[in-house]
């Protein structure tokens, strides 16, 4: 058991100050929860999960400051006795999965009912799993990870990671694919997202590995440049 269940304490992780003010007055309004820390950025989120080393934090996805799935391992070696329950607006399927393989134990969606979060919290004290229902039943509609694109990429990230692996710039890849530049910038977080790669580099190693491309077609785009 990671706390009590009379006494689960909380941090609260986002973004947005609003958001934030919400939330604790939900929280704290439960005789059992307590909230005793916010963080507006990634990295005080850590800072704070070290400092208090809570029950459950609730983290965002998009935070400023990095990657929130990338942070989870690193938020739980800081406090190992802390649970992270997600609270996104992220509803693809893929994000749940890479969060609770990172190591949440809960991944709730902001327009989910309050009760829906704080079940989660509790849960997630108790050492439990909680996933929402809704991204749960698709993702058990979904074929195995093995039977297509690794971490869930479509079809269209594939093509784009590609791109980026062989050193094109999203206005180049936006021409050659006829999308805007808004959209491969929005493929490309979702690509590093769902792969944990926070970098070009990282993103050409991880299309090494998986076959995307070779070393001969990185030569040949370094040698045009």
């Amino acid at each position: 058991m990671l706390a009590r269940m009379e006494d689960i304490t909380v941090v609260l992780a986002d973004d947005h100050a609003v958001v934030r003010k919400g939330l604790r007055l939900l929280v704290d309004a439960e005789p059992d929860l307590r909230v005793v820390a916010e963080a507006g950025t990634l990295p005080d989120a850590l800072r704070m999960a070290g400092a208090h080393r809570p029950a459950v934090i609730v983290l965002d996805l998009n935070m400023p400051g990095g990657s929130s799935l990338d942070a989870i391992p690193t938020m739980l070696e800081l406090a190992p006795t802390t649970a992270v329950v997600v609270l996104t607006m992220q509803d693809e399927p893929s994000f749940a999965r890479r969060a609770l393989r990172a190591g949440a134990l809960g991944f709730v969606l902001k327009d989910a009912a309050d009760d829906e979060l704080l079940g989660a919290i509790r849960l997630a004290a108790e050492g439990e799993t909680y996933l929402n229902p809704r991204l749960g039943a698709r993702l058990a509609t979904q074929p195995p990870e093995s039977a297509g694109a690794p971490d869930d990429l479509s079809e269209r990230e594939v093509e784009v990671l590609k791109l980026i692996a062989v050193g094109h710039t999203n206005a180049e890849i936006a021409g050659q694919l006829f999308l805007s530049v808004r959209t491969v910038e929005s493929h490309r977080a979702h690509i590093q997202q769902k792969t944990l790669q926070s970098s070009r580099a990282e993103l050409v190693q991880y299309a090494l590995a998986h076959g995307f491309v070779d070393v001969e077609a990185l030569g040949q785009r370094s040698s045009e440049g």
